[in-house]
């Protein structure tokens, strides 16, 4: 496989157990750990202390506020989008979908390739075709057009999101860097969504809703010149092979997943396209933890998952996301619906949420992972995010952004910058510099996949939440002519919210509870960059003759 992200010399041990000698230089200090990041790469130690890493690590950043803020942005362009296209309520729907669908099924395959065809090249080719999407969408002259540009977006964006993570992985490979790195991707990350507000309310209110979609080419043009100047190459690490049945088995069975929930959220639970998918959805990613169990080339390895910290991380992007998802989303209609705010005063409210995850995700990942490591640190923010909706739940019909919001959003940020950096360092710590690419993808696809799944089932509760308080308040003079009075519908919206926010308060509380069990005490493990072997001393050991000349070594070197 040929290899262009950067990296240089690691200190990050990864678990792959070595189970005969290939030879000194292929031993890790800790024991047979191969070391994670890209070790020994031409060049690599050079670029490990060059300013020019600190480049890299704002091209990285701004193709993630991309793909992140991209989700949000457009929420607030449909209104416009749609009176501009003349589609449907229902038409509209498929406009968030779209993106949601080829980007979650996708997210796993674009991470195996950036680690078969090198990520300098899927980063490249994901901004690039990121872009075209995005110029097309801006100029969509109707709603198939509109919506086909967002399915080729999340394509591309399934491509760029783990190429990111990868290159980010494997170019910061000092400890102190590394942590660093990892926190301001974290705070891009949590933040995102509230930026994305922000700036879809401005473009919005003061362009056209068509420069929602062409922001991105100036992000893109940016990052591809950045990255070309950059970002060089690898040396070769093998011959790049597929899983193709693993790759058409979880692409199936994400998109049936996705598009199950996102039918629950405009159908209901019931209708066979709903629990049809989701069914179809559970029995293929059944099929596909099944096949990487036997597969020669693994799609995702099962030692990518099988260490408890990665596998807690995973957990905690998935309900992090969910959550998240869960207060932008519902804060979001509460504000303009009932508070009157105009999109872009919105935005504007939740920017203490942005300055506490860039504050706190920095502080969490600089200065309390290397001494307490993520566990403390995921539950804690777990629990703000919990004491942040359930402060939620006490919103009346009229209310004080001062003192009945800001403290749920100030919370809300804290809580994610708890999360969000540690996170995405303990998803690709000890992972070997092969998979870092699909190890980026499992983090992206529990976001998503959050994201998709906490959406539908808390905008299903809401809704249902309204119907069933009408109705049960029907008999109580809430009725004329035979329909639900004013006063009767805003009481019944109120106490969705509610109920709505109790919800995710639960969804973040599970979570402190899983994650907090799941993942271990202590700071993570780190290998001796000494201890690297050089990118000669893996080719010798991956090479047939070395296969035959230690059998007992060649399992070890496999994925």
């Amino acid at each position: 496989m040929t290899d262009t992200g950067i990296s240089g010399n690691t200190g990050i041990g990864a678990p792959w157990p070595v189970s005969g000698e290939v030879g000194p230089a292929t031993r890790g200090a800790a024991g047979g750990q191969w070391p994670a990041g890209g070790g020994g790469s031409p060049g690599g130690g050079a670029l490990a202390k060059s300013p020019q890493r600190w480049l890299i690590l704002v091209i990285i950043a701004i193709a993630q506020l991309m793909i992140v803020l991209d989700a949000t942005i457009m929420n607030i362009a449909l209104p416009s989008a749609q009176r501009a296209l003349h589609f449907s309520l229902a038409d509209r729907q498929w406009v968030v979908t779209a993106y949601a669908l080829s980007f979650g099924s996708l997210l796993l395959l674009g991470g195996k390739l950036s680690d078969l065809l090198g990520r300098k090249r899927t980063f490249i080719a994901g901004l690039m075709g990121f872009a075209a999407a995005s110029a097309v969408g801006g100029a969509a002259t109707s709603f198939a057009m509109l919506a086909s540009a967002r399915a080729v977006q999340g394509a591309f964006a399934a491509l760029l999101a783990p190429s990111a993570l990868s290159l980010l992985a494997t170019t910061f490979t000092d400890p102190g860097d590394r942590r660093k790195a990892f926190g301001v991707y974290g705070a891009v990350a949590g933040a995102g969504g509230a930026v994305g507000l922000v700036l879809g309310g401005l473009l919005t209110e003061y362009l056209s809703w068509r420069w929602c979609l062409y922001v991105n080419d100036i992000f893109a043009a940016v990052a591809v010149i950045g990255a070309i100047i950059l970002i060089g190459h690898q040396a070769s690490w093998g011959r790049p092979r597929l899983d193709l049945p693993g790759a058409l088995l979880v692409s199936g069975g994400m998109f049936s997943i996705v598009y199950g929930f996102s039918n629950a959220a405009t159908h209901s639970w019931s209708t066979p396209s709903t629990w049809g998918f989701l069914v179809a959805g559970v029995a293929l990613l059944t099929s596909f933890v099944f096949w990487q169990t036997r597969a020669p080339e693994p799609l995702l390895p099962p030692r990518i998952v099988a260490d408890r910290n990665r596998a807690g991380a995973y957990l905690a992007m998935l309900i992090g996301g969910g959550g998240m998802f869960g207060i932008l989303l519902f804060l979001n209609y509460y504000l303009q619906q009932n508070l009157g705010f105009s999109p872009l005063k919105t935005g504007l409210a939740f920017l203490p949420m942005v300055g506490g995850v860039m504050i706190i995700g920095n502080i969490a990942n600089i200065g309390l992972m290397p001494r307490i490591g993520p566990k403390p640190l995921v539950a804690l923010g777990m629990l703000l995010g919990a004491t942040s909706a359930a402060l939620l739940t006490r919103l009346g019909v009229h209310a004080s952004y001062a003192a009945d919001i800001l403290p749920s959003v100030l919370l809300v940020g804290i809580g994610l910058g708890f999360i969000f950096a540690p996170v995405a360092d303990t998803g690709t710590s000890g992972v070997p510099p092969r998979d870092t690419g699909v190890a980026s993808a499992a983090l992206n696809t529990g976001n998503q996949l959050g994201g998709s799944i906490g959406t539908s089932l808390l905008n299903t509760i809401f809704a249902g939440t309204i119907s069933a308080f009408i109705v049960a308040h029907a008999r109580s003079g809430g009725f004329v002519h035979g329909h639900a009075t004013q006063q009767l519908v805003g009481q019944a919206v109120l106490h969705s919210y509610h109920l709505t926010f109790w919800w995710v308060a639960g969804i973040w509380a599970a979570g402190a509870l899983i994650c907090g069990t799941l993942l271990r005490f202590g700071p993570l493990a780190r290998v001796d960059e000494s201890a690297t072997p050089s990118t000669a001393d893996w080719q010798a050991a991956s090479s047939p003759a070395a296969a035959a000349a230690s059998p007992a070594a060649a399992p070890a070197l496999q994925p």
